[in-house]
């Protein structure tokens, strides 16, 4: 199983879901190869965001992944494409060349058990909390998320 996670400029949301997503799935013995990509070229090439690395080092996750922008490519090589919001699951809709690939872009947040949110919150222009709540969502997300690739 291959997951591509994906946020916008994949720095913030996306590398710590890759990040957690791997590191839940290993506990769980779960075999996947997981990656992250943005939809923009933004930050290709960056580190995640610094506030992002230090809310995530705090929970026990060292962010290690590079930015880079979302290609034709990752429709074929992953079987999920995860997006953070609603934006980015349009963008990567329209990049999809055919109805399979399109068929592959999920959402995170249908793998939320509690409701109370309707995508991943991009916490870039915000404060600690924000970075706060996007792990908590993405660890809870993660969870959910093994749960169905081994129903499959």
């Amino acid at each position: 199983m291959n997951i591509l996670f994906v946020c916008l400029g994949n720095i913030c949301r996306s590398p710590a879901a890759e990040c957690i997503f791997k590191h839940k799935a290993h506990k769980a013995g779960l075999a996947v190869t997981v990656d992250s990509a943005g939809t923009s070229a933004w930050h290709a090439g960056e580190k995640a965001d610094r506030r992002m690395q230090q809310t995530a080092k705090n929970r026990g996750y060292e962010l290690t992944s590079i930015s880079r922008p979302v290609t034709s490519s990752d429709f074929d090589k992953f079987d999920y494409l995860i997006a953070m919001d609603d934006h980015n699951y349009d963008d990567l809709r329209q990049k999809a060349g055919n109805a399979a690939q399109m068929d592959k872009v999920l959402r995170m947040r249908d793998f939320f058990s509690d409701k109370l949110y309707d995508h991943v919150p991009d916490p870039y222009y915000g404060g600690d909390q924000g970075f706060e709540t996007v792990i908590n969502l993405l660890e809870d997300a993660s969870d959910n998320l093994i749960k169905f690739i081994q129903k499959q």
